[in-house]
């Protein structure tokens, strides 16, 4: 999971993939962390994103560095606990704390349940990480 975090962390900028009834839905995401042993992501819980997630868990997740690409695949599990939210802030405190206090009641995370990540390029063998 750690290689699935410093890889997503190098990218930036990832896209994670919802779906709302039977249209998918991309968006770009940037803060990402690790948590009890689980790759975390964080959202408002006004947005669009948030709802979709909450009633369809399954996600995908995909982003490039250094010319390999990423696709993380699993299930995203709202997590209401004070201790995760503080753990996102920590992490990513630069582009988080203009946007997210950790009681604003805005600030969710969510972890990926069941996730697998295939890293792949254009000259190697694809790697599959289970987590």
């Amino acid at each position: 999971m750690n290689e699935v975090l410093e890889f997503l962390k190098g990218c930036g900028t990832f896209y994670l993939a919802t779906v709302e009834g039977d249209q998918p839905r991309v968006r770009p995401f940037g803060a990402v962390c690790e948590f009890e042993g689980k790759l975390y992501i964080v959202t408002n819980n006004q947005k669009d994103v948030f709802k979709q997630m909450k009633e369809n868990t399954k996600v995908e997740i995909c982003g490039m560095h250094k010319g390999k690409w990423i696709r993380v695949c699993g299930n995203a599990i709202h997590d209401t606990r004070r201790e995760a939210r503080v753990a996102m802030m920590e992490a990513n405190k630069a582009s988080l704390s203009s946007m997210y206090t950790v009681d604003d009641n805005l600030m969710e995370v969510l972890y990926i349940e069941n996730g697998t990540a295939t890293i792949c390029s254009f000259t190697e063998a694809p790697k599959t990480i289970n987590f």
